[in-house]
This record gives structure tokens, C-alpha cells and sequence, in this order.
């Protein structure tokens, strides 16, 4: 363990063994710092951060503030960041509230420099969040899903896994598994065929997805019907049953496809 002098460390933290906390890094009491995790200097981690091995935290970085709602009544919760996830300069995770009481980073991420997380955003593993991106509350992205820089998330949207977002959009609806999205309003512009092919996803599987989002957003049939041909088609596989799933559980409704531009 390396701990500069110059750090302010709460003597209730929970430090692991081997972690390194560079000078004028704040530590607050409610902290727990997994094994070989490293803080750099000028980083503030607040009451109620959870941040697990092996983790990189950047100059700047603010982990575990106060929810930015004025709900809020003071309730304890966390903000959690799982192993091997770098969080680069000035990035800001703010702590959950009463709806989901965390607000968590899965392991394995990546959120750059300027990345803001609200309350209660939820992050699986692999996630890549780049530049200046901005979450409201109650975001959910799953695992694998990359958004390119400036992209804003409004309150309360799913972000399915394998997913892929061009910078600077604005995703005000749910976006699918497996899908590239893009344009003003947020359009499905294809398949994430790139991506998938490096996670291990063979030919089939890929023509399968692209099958799938064929019928949903290339033709011109209405969702719900859509949906059923879907299921007649591709019943038992693991792509249409993720696909599927997430669709039916957005009420709110999904971004729009390719047959929906003007």
C-alpha cells in the first residue's frame, strides 16, 4: 500500500492491500477501496462509494456525491464502480436515491474524461462511455454497449447490450440490443456487425440479428406485428429472445427505425 501524506484519508475508510492514493485525494469514512486499486491525486471519493479491485480513478474524478435531485432526503446509498474499471478526469458518479439505492458501474468499463453519471444509472460490465457523455437518473445500459462522445441520455432510458451510439446524439427512447443508432431523431442505422464479430459472435448469429432487425425496422409492418413474425421465425434462439424481451419490456416505446424517416 502506497498512501501519499498529503492525502486527506477518514481513518473509517476500508482500504484494501497494495492500493496507491496519490497527494490531495479526499477519502470520506463510508468508502470501501478494493486490493491493487489506484487513485490519483486531487480525486474525491465521498461517503458511500463502493469501488472495487484493481480500479483506475483519475485526477479530478468525483465519486459518490450527493444525488443532483431535490428529492433527495439524505436516505443511505451507495455509488459502486466494479473491478478492473478505469474512470478518467473530472468524471462525476453521483449516488442513488430511494429508487434503486445505488447507482452502480459494472467491471471492465471505461468512462473518459467529463462523464457524468445521475443517480440511480446502472452499468453492466464492458461498458465504454466516451468523452463528455451525460446520463440522467435512471439510466440502465447493459453489457457491451459503447457511446461515442457527447451523447445525452434522458431520465429513465435502457440501453441494450451490444449496442452502439454515435457521438453526440440525444436518445430520448429505448435502444435495442445489437444495434447501431444515430441521426436526429435517434434512428436504428444497422447492426453493430463490427462489434459483435470481435465479441466472438459467428456468421449465423449476425445474420440472425440482422434478420431480426429487418422485419422490425426495415419493413413496413407495424411493430406489433412485426414482433410476432419475429417470434415465428426465430423462437428459441438466444438473439430473438434478448431482442424480444427488451422490446416488450419498453413501454415507452424504442427509437425509431429505418422505414419510420421522412
Amino acid at each position: 500500500m502506497s498512501i501519499s501524506k498529503l492525502a486527506s484519508i477518514h481513518p473509517d475508510a476500508r482500504i484494501g492491500s497494495d492500493v496507491v492514493i496519490e497527494p490531495f485525494t479526499a477519502i470520506a469514512a463510508d468508502v470501501e477501496i478494493g486490493d491493487g486499486t489506484w487513485i490519483g491525486p486531487n480525486a474525491t471519493i465521498m461517503d458511500g462509494a463502493r469501488i472495487g479491485r484493481h480500479c483506475r480513478i483519475f485526477p479530478g474524478a468525483v465519486i459518490s456525491a450527493i444525488p443532483q435531485d431535490l428529492k433527495f432526503a439524505g436516505e443511505k446509498t451507495t455509488a459502486e464502480v466494479g473491478d478492473h474499471t478505469t474512470v478518467r478526469e473530472c468524471v462525476t458518479i453521483n449516488r442513488g436515491t430511494v429508487d434503486r439505492n445505488r447507482t452502480a458501474v459494472g467491471s471492465h468499463s471505461l468512462l473518459m474524461a467529463y462523464v457524468h453519471l445521475a443517480h440511480d444509472c446502472i452499468l453492466g460490465d464492458h461498458v465504454v462511455i466516451a468523452n463528455s457523455v451525460n446520463l440522467a437518473g435512471h439510466v440502465t445500459i447493459d453489457d457491451w454497449a459503447i457511446l461515442e462522445g457527447n451523447v445525452a441520455v434522458q431520465q429513465f432510458i435502457h440501453i441494450g447490450a451490444h449496442s452502439f451510439i454515435a457521438g453526440a446524439s440525444l436518445v430520448r427512447k429505448n435502444v435495442p440490443p445489437y444495434v447501431k443508432a444515430a441521426r436526429e431523431p435517434l434512428s436504428f442505422v444497422g447492426v453493430n456487425v463490427v462489434g459483435l464479430r470481435r465479441r466472438g459472435f459467428d456468421d449465423q448469429a449476425v445474420a440472425r440479428i440482422e434478420d431480426i432487425y429487418r422485419e422490425i425496422f426495415v419493413r413496413s409492418n407495424n411493430l406489433e406485428r412485426a414482433m410476432q413474425n419475429v417470434e415465428q421465425q426465430f423462437n428459441g434462439t438466444p438473439e430473438c429472445a434478448l431482442i424480444t424481451g427488451f422490446i416488450r419490456n419498453s413501454p415507452k416505446g424504442i427509437m425509431r427505425g429505418l422505414s419510420e424517416l421522412s
